[in-house]
C-alpha cells in the first residue's frame, strides 16, 4: 500500500563546503567541485527548481585528530578534511537564487556574538530575508581548539557559552533598532532618529558589550535560528532557541529526542509546534530494491575501517581502534567533551562492540540507514519514518558523489505526487517557508522577542 501523510514536510538539502567525491571517480576527476564558485550557485539553483525550503551548509574549522594532533588518514583519505568557508558563498548563493532558504552554520565558539549579528543582518539583506544561522558549540571541536590555540572547553560549559552568546546576538537583533528608526528623508538630511536607536548593554558570563549594531534591520530582522546537537544541554539550547532542529538517529532514539525536544518547548511557554524537527535523510534508489541494495554494498564496500575510525574520531575525538573490537566501547568514554552524542547513542545495556560501529560508520556515518530501493519503496520507508516520529521533515543527504540529483529527479516529484510537499513555497522569507505566509519576525513567544522595545510592531 502507498503512504501518505497529511504533512507538508520541510525539505532541507545537506552540504558542508567540503570536496565531493568525483575526485576520486575514474572518468569524474575534472568536473566542478567544491573550489568553484559556478558548482555551488548551480546547486543552489537546482534546489530552488526543485522546490525545497532551503540549502543548508554545515562547517567547521576542526579536522580530525587523536593525541592533539591531525589523522595521517585524514589528510591522505580526504575524510572531513579539506574545506571551503560556507559563510563566503551567501552573498553569492543569494544573488543566484530568489526564493531558496540560505542555511549556514558558525560556531558560538569561534565568532563573537557583534561578528554574527552584523554577518547574518547584511546576509539578509542581500538575501531579502531568506538567511538562517544554524547554532553550533562546535564540531571536532579538538581539532579547532588545537588550531585556535585554546583549550578544549568542556562540554557543558560550551553550551552556557553558547546561550549568552544567542542572549547577546538576540539583544543586538531585536533590541538596537526600532522599527521606525530608520528615516532616510533627503528634504531633512536625517538617516535615523536617535532616540529609537539603542545602546545594548550587556553583562553575561561570557560575553560582555556596550555599544549598537550599525546596521539597521533587515527583512526577518533576525535570521531564522537552527540547532545540531541532540545531547541533553543540546535539546535544552534547541527548545530554548531554535526554530528548526536536525536531528540524526535510529527510530526510537529520533522519536524520544523530538518528544523531548516539544515538551521543553512546551514547557518554556513557546508550544510544542515552535520548533521544526527535521531529520537526516539519505535516499539510494534503483530501478529495483535489488539493485539499490547492491550499489549500496558496493559503495561501502571501498570504505575502510581506518577512514570510518578517522570519521568516528572527528565527531568525537574518541580513537575506535584502541578498543578491543569485539567489545563494547568503554562506558568512561561517555565523558568526552567532544560530539557527545555520537558517543552516548552507542552506550547502554544493549551496546553495540566496537566492530558493529565501525561497520555502522562505514555504511551510515552519522546519518542513519538509508532509504533504500525503488522509488516507490524509498519514499515509503521516509514517511514512515516520519510518523514513528513525528518528525516535520528532511534534511536530505547527497548522493554519494556529492550531488542531489536523484533526489531531485526521483524522489522530489513522488514526494510532490503524494502530497507530502509544499506546492510552492509561502512567503518571501525563510521564516514563512517553514511557518507559514506572514511569519516573517520571531513569534511574541520566543525569548528573543523580549528585548523589542515596548510599543515596537512585532
Amino acid at each position: 500500500m502507498t503512504r501518505i501523510t497529511t504533512k507538508k514536510l520541510a525539505i532541507g538539502m545537506f552540504q558542508n563546503g567540503r570536496a565531493r567525491q568525483t575526485w576520486a571517480m575514474p572518468g569524474r576527476e575534472g568536473e566542478p567541485n567544491y573550489t568553484d564558485l559556478e558548482y555551488w550557485t548551480e546547486l543552489a539553483r537546482r534546489c530552488e527548481a526543485a522546490g525545497a525550503d532551503f540549502l543548508f551548509l554545515a562547517d567547521s574549522y576542526g579536522y580530525p585528530t587523536l593525541n592533539d594532533t591531525v589523522i595521517p588518514t585524514a589528510i591522505e583519505r580526504n575524510v572531513q578534511f579539506s574545506t571551503v568557508d560556507s559563510q563566503m558563498l551567501m552573498s553569492a548563493l543569494a544573488a543566484a537564487t530568489k526564493t531558496l532558504g540560505l542555511v549556514t552554520t558558525v560556531s558560538t565558539m569561534v565568532e563573537k556574538p557583534p561578528m554574527v549579528a552584523r554577518q547574518y543582518r547584511s546576509l539578509d539583506h542581500f538575501s531579502k530575508g531568506r538567511i538562517g544561522w544554524n547554532i553550533v558549540t562546535g564540531s571536532a571541536q579538538a581539532g579547532s581548539a588545537l588550531l585556535f590555540g585554546e583549550p578544549l572547553m568542556p562540554h557543558d560549559d560550551r553550551y552556557a557559552l553558547a546561550d549568552d552568546h544567542v542572549q547577546l546576538s538576540l539583544k543586538l537583533w531585536e533590541g538596537c533598532w526600532d522599527d521606525d528608526a530608520l528615516i532616510r528623508d533627503s528634504a531633512t538630511g536625517i538617516w535615523a532618529d536617535p532616540a529609537k536607536v539603542h545602546e545594548i548593554i550587556h553583562d553575561g558570563p561570557f560575553f560582555s558589550s556596550r555599544g549598537v549594531l550599525v546596521t539597521p534591520p533587515s527583512p526577518q530582522v533576525t535570521p531564522t535560528l537552527f540547532q545540531a546537537g541532540a545531547s541533553s544541554a543540546g535539546r535544552e539550547l534547541a527548545a530554548t532557541y531554535a526554530e528548526a532542529v536536525f536531528l540524526a538517529a535510529e527510530s526510537k532514539a529520533l522519536a524520544e529526542q523530538i518528544a523531548d525536544i516539544r515538551l521543553r518547548a512546551e514547557a518554556k511557554g513557546r508550544g510544542r509546534d515552535a520548533i521544526k524537527c527535521l531529520i537526516a535523510g539519505t535516499f539510494r534508489i534503483a530501478e529495483s530494491e535489488e539493485e539499490a541494495r547492491a550499489a549500496h554494498e558496493a559503495q561501502v564496500a571501498g570504505i575502510s575501517l581506518e577512514y570510518a575510525a578517522a570519521t568516528y574520531a572527528y565527531f568525537t575525538g574518541v580513537d575506535l581502534l584502541s578498543f578491543d573490537l569485539d567489545q563494547p566501547m568503554p562506558a568512561s568514554t561517555a565523558k568526552t567533551d567532544n560530539g557527545r552524542t555520537n558517543v552516548e547513542r552507542f552506550l547502554g545495556p544493549d551496546a553495540p562492540t566496537v566492530r558493529e560501529i565501525l561497520e555502522e560508520f562505514r555504511a551510515n556515518g552519522v546519518m542513519g540507514k538509508p532509504f533504500l530501493g525503488t522509488v516507490e519503496q524509498a519514499v515509503d520507508q521516509a514517511l514512515a519514518l516520519i510518523e514513528e516520529t513525528d518528525a516535520d521533515g528532511f534534511l536530505v543527504q547527497p548522493d554519494p558523489d556529492g550531488s542531489h540529483d536523484m533526489f531531485f529527479e526521483k524522489v522530489m516529484p513522488e514526494l510532490r505526487r503524494r502530497g507530502a510537499v509544499k506546492d510552492e513555497l509561502p512567503g518571501a522569507t525563510l521564516r514563512e517557508h517553514l511557518f507559514g505566509e506572514g511569519c516573517v519576525r520571531l513569534p511574541e513567544s520566543h525569548p528573543g522577542a523580549a528585548f523589542r522595545r515596548t510599543g515596537v510592531l512585532a
